[in-house]
């Protein structure tokens, strides 16, 4: 990236793209959730009202949703190239995206109050930077709304209420407490990022990261991917369904992470997206050339 070369305006093509699009692996889940369902059934009628909903944002280059949500980025960049002008660029681009309505206002100051009005503020966006041997930049980002983080929880094990002790079982119980406290609060059917292990910061952060994966991958730990296909199972089995109407479909996916952590600390860490799973990613070469990711 040279000195004054900006890449504000590729950012804000990539924030559009995640604001109105909603990802192909989001879409078939909840195709496949609505099959599941009775055809006369709430369940059933909420997901026809989400995809139909889809489809008009994407033909009008909508907001899926009027919470645009919190842009929160990772961006991997080689040797040299200055993550303040990154930074720069990127809140630039959050300034731009707001202004063509591709963002809601969404900063708020938090002592006063008062909206900043252009969607951007302290600590918005967020942005994760990590250096890596790639000659490129690449940029992953996704949209959280505001609804969704509310119901985001984190456990310390063990938890004698869950019999939960500090094992993936323990884990298990944790999420699955999670879900039934949600109740369809976050707009189910949701997406859960979740994180065993770390510390309270470093452990939000690694659950929010599982949300970019694949919604159809699977686990490079075994026992991990395991667990993911039983919380899948048995979260489906709550009855609390989409928008907590009941039914078959209260969580699309389940992604799970896992970070050591201190002798003295278990912790399980769950960031719950809602239906609208808004990602978006973006490589862009050293010549400027831009590649979109999935």
């Amino acid at each position: 990236m040279g000195a004054t070369e900006s890449y504000t305006e590729t950012f804000v093509e990539l924030i559009r793209r995640a604001s109105t699009e909603l990802p192909t692996d989001v879409l078939e889940a909840l195709e496949e959730g609505r099959k599941a369902e009775q055809a006369d059934g709430l369940a059933a009628i909420a997901l026809d009202t989400i995809l139909n909903n889809v489809d008009l944002a994407r033909e009008s280059s909508a907001p899926i949703c009027q919470d645009t949500g919190t842009p929160v980025v990772w961006v991997y960049h080689p040797t040299g190239v200055s993550t303040r002008d990154l930074q720069n660029d990127f809140t630039a681009a959050v300034r731009e995206a707001t202004s063509r309505r591709y963002l809601r206002p969404n900063a708020v100051d938090t002592l006063t109050g008062s909206n900043t009005g252009d969607g951007a503020g302290r600590g918005i966006p967020f942005l994760h930077f990590e250096e890596w041997d790639e000659p490129r930049v690449e940029v992953r980002m996704i949209l959280k709304g505001g609804g969704s983080e509310n119901v985001g929880a984190q456990y310390k094990l063990p938890d004698a209420k869950l019999g939960a002790g500090r094992d993936l079982d323990g884990a298990r119980r944790a999420v699955l407490d999670a879900v039934v406290d949600a109740q369809g609060k976050g707009c189910a059917p949701g997406v859960l990022g979740i994180c065993i292990g770390g510390d309270r910061v470093s452990a939000f952060e690694a659950s929010k990261r599982q949300l970019l994966r694949p919604l159809k991958d699977t686990n490079p730990i075994p026992e991990l991917a395991e667990l993911e296909e039983l919380l899948l199972k048995e979260g489906n089995e709550l009855g609390v369904g989409p928008m907590g109407f009941g039914g078959e479909t209260t969580l699309l996916a389940v992604k799970v992470g896992v970070l050591d952590r201190l002798p003295a600390c278990y912790f399980v860490t769950i960031s719950y997206m809602c239906w609208a799973a808004r990602k978006a990613g973006v490589s862009i070469d050293q010549e400027g050339g831009v590649t979109w990711l999935s």
